[in-house]
């Protein structure tokens, strides 16, 4: 398994599973559009490719989690002896919060590899097997249920 560098968000999320990289990388104009509304943005303007990578979204450029870890000189909150801190915590999206404390909990004493792996295989539909994507509520391919973190 290769790891995209870009891909590996300091905050936890891993961006290979994010709903905007997948609609943009399937170029999924519906998907988009339910996206945008939701987050506030214009449907055109969700293009994603990492919170690390050159072409992100402006949300990711604001983020003070990237930040403090940048400051930290530590590739993530898995590596931070203060996680979880108030800017997980106060994170704007609540969702993405339970995901955070989840998923970095996951990275710890994980390669980048094997995080990934466990995220891919967690964001994977039970049914048949169809890459999904965080916060999915049915597969994108045969439309079975996608198992939440509440469920």
């Amino acid at each position: 398994m290769s790891v995209i560098n870009e891909l590996l968000a300091p905050c936890g999320l891993y961006c290979g599973v994010c709903g905007i990289f997948y609609a943009d990388r399937n170029d999924d104009e519906k998907l988009k559009e339910r996206l945008a509304n939701f987050y506030g943005f214009r449907p055109e303007s969700l293009k994603f490719s990492g919170c690390l990578s050159q072409r992100r979204l402006a949300f990711c450029d604001s983020c003070k989690i990237r930040d403090c870890v940048d400051g930290k000189k530590i590739s993530g909150c898995h590596q931070c002896v203060k996680f979880p801190c108030t800017r997980i915590k106060e994170y704007p999206f609540k969702v993405a919060v339970q995901y955070m404390l989840k998923s970095t909990s996951e990275r710890k004493g994980k390669t980048d590899a094997e995080w990934v792996k466990w995220n891919e295989e967690f964001f994977k539909c039970k049914v048949c097997g169809a890459p999904a994507f965080r916060g999915a509520r049915r597969c994108p391919k045969c439309r079975g249920e996608i198992p939440s973190l509440t469920t």
